[in-house]
């Protein structure tokens, strides 16, 4: 078996303190948990990069789907993402890249991955990304990266994955480098902070909470007309990536505050109110469109708009003093 990382087994993996059940979104988005464990299975710091959070506005249809960008990781730990070129089999380059000690993250349909049973495991066919440590083509075996953990699949559902370009449209694909090693200590923490700083100069102007407010009571309507589970689809892309986001910007303030950095009160303080507020409002909202309530839905999202305002002052003011 061709592995990145050789000592990793998952039968003894242990998933990174930011996919611990006590949080309020022990799970953010496919793509920004995959990369906390592939940072921490390389022994790195996630909390460190987290700075792109700030950055967050509503699109009119959802939350920013956020993802770690690719020159924060290399600034930050040496991993420089690239795609990978597919023109073969996907196994040969998946092979391939590991001998070389590249991981590569692959979309892949999660109708396949064991570890999603009960959701999408056999069930639904939805896309995700998965992070491969490991590949055995003779035993027709993967160790990978998915959400918050690290996991095994084999037999068919390798035979699954792999066929994924058989119809001719090859999976986005992209391989990771090592290169110019890791900041660490001091120099980790001041290059955060300089990149929360640079992020911050690209957040949203106006407060995309009230910009949310404006239209819930609308969409709310329309996701009452639609099948139950349509709901999760919405609020997934909606309140879960806003109380996520702002959970994971509060630990990066948390972090950086526990390295020395001051002026992070006020701003951490408002993202805890985001986070907790977002998951009731969450359950709120699951309630209103059941019963098709969805009159002062808008005024419910009052105190998350204000803790907003209160994290961008916060940190615009820090940048100024």
């Amino acid at each position: 078996m061709h592995a990145v990382y050789p000592r990793l087994d998952p039968e003894r993996y242990v998933a990174h303190a930011l996919h611990d059940s006590a949080r309020d979104w022990p799970e953010t988005n496919c793509y920004v948990d995959l990369w906390i464990e592939i940072l921490n299975a390389a022994g790195h710091v996630p909390e460190a990069a987290l700075g792109f959070t700030v950055e967050q506005d509503f699109e009119g249809d959802h939350f920013t789907f956020f993802k770690f960008p690719p020159e924060d990781l290399a600034a930050l730990y040496g991993l420089h993402v690239r795609e990978l070129a597919l023109y073969d089999k996907l196994e040969h380059h998946l092979t391939q890249q590991a001998a070389r000690g590249h991981l590569t993250l692959v979309e892949v349909d999660a109708f396949h991955l064991p570890d999603t049973r009960c959701v999408s495991y056999g069930l639904e066919h939805s896309k995700t990304t998965i992070a491969i440590n490991a590949i055995d083509p003779a035993a027709r075996r993967l160790h990978y990266f998915h959400n918050a953990g690290f996991f095994a699949l084999e037999g068919g559902d390798y035979s699954a994955i792999m066929s994924s370009d058989a119809n001719g449209l090859l999976p986005y694909t992209e391989f990771v480098k090592a290169r110019g090693g890791a900041l660490e200590a001091d120099a980790l923490a001041r290059r955060a902070c300089a990149l929360l700083e640079e992020h911050l100069r690209f957040a949203p102007r106006t407060n995309p909470v009230r910009r949310f407010a404006a239209v819930i009571e609308a969409q709310a309507a329309l996701v009452s007309a639609r099948e139950p589970a349509f709901f999760h689809k919405y609020a997934f892309n909606t309140l879960r990536q806003l109380g996520a986001n702002f959970e994971l910007l509060g630990t990066h303030l948390d972090w950086l505050s526990a390295q020395g950095e001051v002026g992070f009160e006020e701003a951490l303080q408002g993202c805890r109110t985001i986070s907790s507020s977002a998951k009731s409002f969450q359950f709120q909202l699951a309630r209103a469109t059941a019963r098709n309530r969805i009159a002062g839905l808008a005024q419910m999202l009052d105190s998350l708009a204000d803790a907003y305002d209160a994290v961008l002052a916060g940190l615009r003011a820090r940048v100024v003093s």
